[in-house]
């Protein structure tokens, strides 16, 4: 299936009998489950289950390319949801794929798009772009809390004032029920809310909505380099040194990407 989708454009909570990759080359895309968020850059992919209830919405203006493949067709793949890298070869051939109406295997030419696009499916990576929801309610309120302001600036004693719980509580919630810590947590929601916004449009030369360690002017030029070559090894780096460029955490994925890049 393929749909060029405007900005803020939403398709609502649904599920699918089949396993759906979602592929966009331009524009971003925020996936929503009970589980979690999930933010899709361009020439990136998103991995979705059979069965599993999610919405999507557009941030910037996005071309959307959706495959549906039979359950048992890609086993090696987890179920759950996840963000993957898109080979060159793996666009090409999501892209050729969406041409038919329904691939069909009896079809020697057909069956080969199939073998190659399972073939490219078993060996992807996954992108660590995505933010575990807490299922416990004083966890959640403040959950609520910073998706509605990201920016938000309350420390987490503050933040603990409105959500019933103590600081030292709400920590060991998040450190249980995301397998990150408070701090990983905001600063994926802050790094997921930047890509949002510099797709929907916001101007590159203001400062983020949010402060990091360093000024939102460097957060804006280096995130660029990355967004405006984002398949490339080059590209990887760039998101690496934007990782850095906000403090704390870097995840092991983006260390790895500057070594080899080095």
């Amino acid at each position: 299936m393929s749909a060029d989708l405007p900005h803020g454009h939403v398709i609502p909570e649904h599920s699918h009998p089949e396993d759906q990759l979602l592929f966009a080359s331009k524009g971003v895309m925020t996936l929503r489950t009970k589980q979690g968020v999930w933010v899709v850059p361009p020439m990136r992919a998103m991995w979705i289950p059979a069965d599993t209830p999610h919405s999507v919405s557009m941030s910037g203006q996005v071309s959307m390319r959706t495959l549906y493949l039979l359950p048992k067709l890609c086993r090696p793949l987890p179920a759950k949801c996840f963000v993957m890298n898109v080979s060159p070869l793996l666009k090409e051939l999501i892209l050729h794929a969406c041409k038919f109406s329904k691939l069909n295997k009896k079809t020697a030419t057909e069956r080969r798009i199939v073998e190659l696009l399972v073939d490219q499916l078993k060996g992807v990576e996954s992108v660590p772009l995505q933010l575990p929801h807490p299922v416990d309610s004083r966890a959640k309120r403040i959950v609520e809390a910073l998706f509605a302001n990201p920016g938000d600036q309350r420390t987490l004693k503050e933040l603990c004032k409105d959500c019933g719980a103590s600081k030292r509580t709400v920590q060991r919630l998040f450190l249980e029920e995301t397998k990150m810590t408070f701090a990983r947590w905001r600063q994926q929601l802050r790094l997921l809310h930047g890509l949002q916004s510099l797709a929907s449009g916001e101007p590159r030369d203001r400062p983020a909505a949010f402060s990091f360690r360093r000024s939102g002017r460097r957060y804006f030029r280096v995130f660029d380099r990355w967004v405006r070559d984002p398949a490339s090894r080059r590209g990887e780096r760039w998101f690496g040194i934007f990782l850095r460029s906000c403090g704390g955490y870097v995840h092991p994925y983006f260390r790895r990407q500057r070594r080899a890049t080095a």
